[in-house]
């Protein structure tokens, strides 16, 4: 359990935080000397909350990457698997191309904090299990293995952000890419 901070601790918290959404944003990288300077505050406080720019990167991931994790207990929780499945794939995808500090994060071999490795254990658990219920109920290819998903997803959402536009076609490319990967990804009809 963590102790709550100070109002004026969380009041800078969320200050540097809010700056470097704004940089990741922009396209920017991670500098806690700038992130301090733009912020108003003093580097040392920065490194009080971020010993890294990689924590920074993640702190801002964490509520895209909490969203997700609450979109993947919504899907394990529906009763169709196919549904299931394509619901979170849309989702994960459409985060990838709206959030850009969820690619890096999502791509780094290790995390700074412990609550980004968590979030990614159940994200890819997740994964895991609903590509195996979906395989369990026939409706996709037995040859699609779990750790074909994240590469797949990661692909169709670099081949969104190379495309370019504003961030609603964006989504809607994303959308005709997933579409045709789907279609794709279906199991063949059994024949009689």
């Amino acid at each position: 359990m963590t102790t709550p901070l100070r109002k004026d601790a969380a009041r800078n918290w969320e200050r540097i935080v809010a700056v470097a959404r704004a940089l990741v944003d922009q396209g920017v990288p991670l500098q806690l000397n700038d992130v301090a300077g733009r912020a108003g505050l003093g580097v040392g406080t920065v490194y009080r909350h971020f010993a890294t720019p990689e924590a920074l990167l993640e702190a801002v991931a964490a509520p895209c990457l909490e969203a997700l994790a609450a979109c993947g207990r919504q899907a394990l929780a529906d009763s169709d698997p196919w549904r299931a499945l394509e619901g979170f794939l849309f989702r994960t995808v459409e985060a990838q191309v709206t959030d850009a500090s969820l690619a890096p994060v999502a791509a780094a071999t290790s995390d700074a904090l412990a609550r980004t490795t968590e979030l990614k254990r159940a994200l890819t658990s997740t994964g895991t299990a609903l590509l195996d219920r979906a395989r369990d109920a026939g409706t996709v290819r037995s040859d699609l293995a779990a750790a074909d998903l994240v590469p797949l997803m990661c692909g169709i959402a670099h081949a969104v952000n190379i495309r370019g536009g504003k961030p609603a076609d964006r989504i809607a490319t994303a959308h005709r890419y997933l579409a045709t990967f789907f279609e794709g990804l279906r199991a063949a009809p059994q024949q009689s």
